[in-house]
């Protein structure tokens, strides 16, 4: 989770790719939900991969779409990637039962992450445009939104 000398990198996390100001609560909030998002991506490649007779996750099998992706290409590019790879590498993640991450899986999980959370920082603005530290209440309805979609 989100300790005390984590919570600066994702408070610049998301003043770069928002102009938002969160808080550790904030942090909390938000590292708990992408982390579900990534564990569902990987139920799905799960999925995936046992559809085609292999118990490996490849990064083929992970359901990334294009505007994924292309949050992904933007978070490798932010000063504060290096620093959020940094906290997520104590963070081992866990495969969905049964099967394994590839070692090229294992490496694009961060950055999935990253993807995820730039899209969650962004929608935030979009859903209030004008608020510079979101509400609880903005955060539920962001994250009832890509509940929704994802």
């Amino acid at each position: 989770m989100a300790g005390p000398s984590n919570v600066p990198v994702f408070e610049r996390f998301f003043r770069s790719v928002a102009q938002l100001k969160v808080d550790r609560n904030d942090v909390k909030r938000f590292r708990e939900f992408v982390d579900e998002m990534v564990d569902d991506i990987a139920i799905a490649g799960r999925n995936s991969a046992r559809a085609n007779g292999r118990d490996v996750i490849a990064p083929m099998d992970l359901p990334i779409t294009k505007g994924l992706q292309e949050r992904m290409r933007e978070f490798d590019k932010l000063d504060e990637a290096a620093d959020i790879r940094t906290v997520l590498a104590g963070v081992v993640r866990r495969p969905p039962a049964d099967v394994t991450f590839s070692e090229e899986t294992e490496e694009m999980l961060p950055e999935v992450f990253g993807g995820l959370g730039i899209a969650f920082a962004r929608a935030l603005r979009t859903v209030g445009p004008e608020l510079v530290h979101p509400a609880p209440e903005l955060w539920d309805r962001v994250t009832d939104l890509f509940r929704q979609v994802y």
